[in-house]
């Protein structure tokens, strides 16, 4: 186990320890869970499995419930037209109701992504350990919480005890050292990393970041990295609390008031690897190395800045992704005819990503061919855009604006791309039929798929000033 030799302490170990309820000999730890986050996809099972045990609920308070993934994000004021879509969200308010849990569902005004709600509402806090069945939730590990993903049988655990039975992962810290160049995105420097070490080099880890740019970055590009932690095999990622992240925190509906908010940051301060603490697993990696990336494969380790044409394939496995997406070794990215641009996902549909898009586009155009998806990641975000009038911006160049959900990210509800066609999107996964049956998927930055949807194509970004 990791620090066996000393006392220095990972922050990932301090966060860890600091839930350990018993440890089984030579085994398993229980770990205590202090929030845990549902949707409608993947808690229905879990709560038939407690009703046929005759168990109940432990704890509803620690339990924050939305419906995100296979929600409409149009007309949400009408009764949803997809029959399977209709009836997970029916029974997740159900089980709320009967189970005395909150829900933010469909026409509340805290009803979103569940990895954006829980962060813009103040619930994600430091310290904390968090669990969704949902992989990308280790999104909260930028606040220095430990959080990841869980099945469904998992979830149905937490329901019935706020615990979990859980070996400790490995710990792994990635440095990046240095300034970012200009118009290098948090996307960016996340799809880089997994470009270098693969989508199974975290495997078996919980990763640290660490380094000028981490300890620079905003708390929403924070949690744009440690989004994409699991897309790199880890277990999850996080990120050391500090001034950025009590700054973002503090005056939240559900953070800490008074009294009690000078005691946690006292608390938070703490929550930081100690000098000499030892990781099983060290990558250093330069800023100035970072370029705007894209993938061009079906996995977000198949990533490369767009300066470079397609690389050969290395391996059977990337051959067949080539021949999936349609592209060949040797060609030039804006060779590709992209007519779908989609920006949202619990990646990238937070305030400070469409600001970004509507500072680029302000004054242009969408390309005629391309279609581009603005998807806010929450109501209080659709409220800020509305707010800061960057609606006038996105109508302007023609980009159309839906309402908060999972969307194109997943071919899950009706925003699907067709078959064949290629999207340039900022959300997190480029697997096979990820955004609909055929769709070729590109990931990108925020800024580089406004470019991409204003040019129509995938060029080297112009500087914005």
């Amino acid at each position: 186990m990791t620090n066996m030799n000393n006392n220095k302490k990972t922050l990932f170990d301090k966060v860890w320890d600091a839930h350990v309820v018993e440890t089984v000999p030579d085994g398993p730890q229980i770990i205590y869970i202090d929030k845990h986050l549902i949707h409608e996809v993947t808690s229905p099972q879990a709560f038939a499995e407690l009703e046929a045990r005759d168990l109940k609920v432990f704890r509803p308070a620690q339990i924050v419930a939305t419906a995100d993934h296979n929600v409409p994000t149009q007309h949400q004021e009408l009764p949803i037209r997809d029959e399977l879509s209709r009836n997970q969200v029916e029974q997740l308010t159900e089980n709320c109701t009967k189970n005395g849990i909150e829900l933010f569902g469909l026409g509340h005004p805290y009803q979103g992504i569940v990895h954006i709600i829980a962060p813009e509402l103040g619930i994600t806090q430091p310290g904390m350990s968090i669990v969704c069945g949902d992989s990308h939730t280790s999104t909260h590990g930028a606040f220095g919480a430990i959080a990841f993903g869980i099945g469904t049988s998992q979830v149905a655990q937490v329901f019935a005890s706020q615990c979990l039975l859980l070996n400790k992962p490995k710990s792994m810290r990635i440095t990046v050292k240095g300034t970012l160049n200009q118009d290098v995105q948090p996307k960016d420097v996340i799809l880089y990393i997994i470009s270098k070490i693969g989508t199974d080099g975290g495997t078996g880890y919980f990763c640290e970041y660490a380094g000028d740019v981490f300890e620079n970055m905003s708390m929403e590009g924070r949690m744009t990295v440690c989004n994409m932690s699991i897309e790199m095999g880890a277990r999850g990622g996080m990120i050391a609390p500090d001034d950025i992240t009590f700054d973002y925190v503090k005056g939240r509906t559900f953070a800490p008031k008074g009294e009690e908010w000078e005691e946690k940051v006292a608390y938070w301060r703490t929550l930081k690897t100690d000098e000499g603490a030892v990781f099983d697993c060290e990558f250093t990696f330069d800023a100035s190395e970072i370029q705007p990336m894209v993938t061009y494969g079906t996995n977000p380790g198949m990533g490369i800045s767009v300066h470079e044409n397609i690389p050969a394939p290395r391996n059977e496995s990337e051959a067949k992704a080539l021949q999936y997406m349609g592209l060949h070794a040797g060609q030039s990215l804006s060779d590709i005819q992209v007519n779908y641009v989609f920006i949202g996902s619990c990646t990238n549909a937070r305030i400070e990503d469409f600001r970004s898009v509507a500072e680029y586009i302000k004054g242009k155009s969408r390309s005629g061919h391309v279609h581009a998806l603005i998807v806010p990641g929450s109501q209080q975000v659709v409220k800020q855009i509305y707010e800061e009038g960057l609606d006038a911006v996105f109508r302007e160049a023609g980009f159309e604006i839906r309402q908060p959900g999972c969307s194109a990210c997943l071919a899950m509800n009706d925003d699907k791309i067709p078959d064949g066609q290629y999207c340039v999107s900022t959300s997190n996964r480029n697997f096979e039929g990820r955004q609909g049956q055929g769709a070729r998927t590109i990931l990108a930055s925020p800024l580089t798929a406004a470019k991409v949807a204003v040019e129509g194509k995938i060029s080297i970004i112009q500087h914005l000033n």
